[in-house]
């Protein structure tokens, strides 16, 4: 069975296959050929049908209009440039579940307190790394 990551890797590639393709024979061509704003309006339009569908409590149907959210949605990603793995990346920061956390979360599945300490200490400090590089530089008050 593939990971919901293998899934939207395999869906990106899919739609930079497309993208190169026909505009008269393929819908994703079609999408990049009419540009930015056809691609933005299309996100739009299946946002709203994921809202009409959340609203009516029909689950078959809500996850069927937010699989068409999230196609469009990545449509646009490949518009600019970006992939599921830069969401994906986002998703990890905001919720703080990095490979470092994983690291530390096998390491005490496992008992192993020597791993567990390295890998704490190296999490400690990419976190300082990270709040030092989140700090605006100002002049220090005296």
């Amino acid at each position: 069975m593939s990971t919901s990551n293998d899934t939207l890797q395999r869906l990106a590639e899919v739609i930079a296959t497309r993208r190169q393709g026909d505009p008269d024979k393929s819908y994703v061509a079609r999408l990049f050929h009419k540009g930015t704003d056809a691609i933005l309006k299309k996100v739009g339009e299946e946002a709203t049908e994921t809202v009409m569908a959340c609203k009516d409590g029909n689950t078959q149907k809500i996850v069927y209009e937010v699989a068409d959210l999230w196609f469009h949605s990545m449509i646009a990603l490949a518009q600019f440039g970006l992939s599921p793995a830069d969401v994906l990346q986002e998703l990890e920061r905001r919720f703080g579940f990095t490979r470092r956390h994983r690291k530390v979360a096998e390491a005490h599945a496992v008992g192993d307190d020597d791993a567990r300490f390295h890998v704490e200490r190296y999490c400690a400090e990419q976190r300082l790394r990270e709040q030092l590089e989140a700090q605006t530089l100002r002049p220090s008050e005296a």
